[in-house]
Formats: C-alpha cells, sequence, structure tokens
C-alpha cells in the first residue's frame, strides 16, 4: 500500500468511524432554552470524540494495512 493510498483509507475509515461514534453519550437537556431543538445534545463532547474516532480508525487501519502488507489479500493479481 503506497503512502498516499494508505491516507486515503485513513479518511475513509475516520469519516465512517465517527458517524459511528457520534450518538456515544449524548443526553438531551430536561429543559431545552427557546429557540433551540428539543433534540440538541446538552454537550456533544465532540473533542472527545474525536479523538476516539482517531484511536479507533488507527486501530483498525493498522489490521487492513496488515492484511494488505501480508500478502493474505491480494488487490494486484486477478
Amino acid at each position: 500500500m503506497s503512502w498516499l493510498a494508505g491516507i486515503f483509507v485513513y479518511f475513509l475509515i475516520w469519516w465512517v468511524v465517527l458517524f459511528a461514534v457520534l450518538p456515544w453519550g449524548v443526553r438531551v437537556p430536561d429543559n431545552p432554552e427557546p429557540g433551540h431543538a428539543t433534540s440538541a445534545p446538552a454537550n456533544p463532547n465532540l473533542w472527545r470524540k474525536a479523538g476516539a474516532t482517531t484511536v479507533i480508525s488507527f486501530l483498525i487501519w493498522l489490521v487492513i494495512y496488515w492484511i494488505a502488507a501480508s500478502g493474505l489479500v491480494s488487490f494486484r493479481q486477478p
């Protein structure tokens, strides 16, 4: 896997994992402020979720890189 392909694969994994991580720990306030959506989270913790997304994505990317580098699955030969 070239470094450009590795970055591209990591970028795709990161976005997919982000959408899986976003709902974690979401709490809706009991009394939402006027003008706010009733489903808006009270404290979204986006930095914590971005960090978790980065770590999880890196671990998934390592597995994919290992599979591609080991020759277990070949993407070059028919």
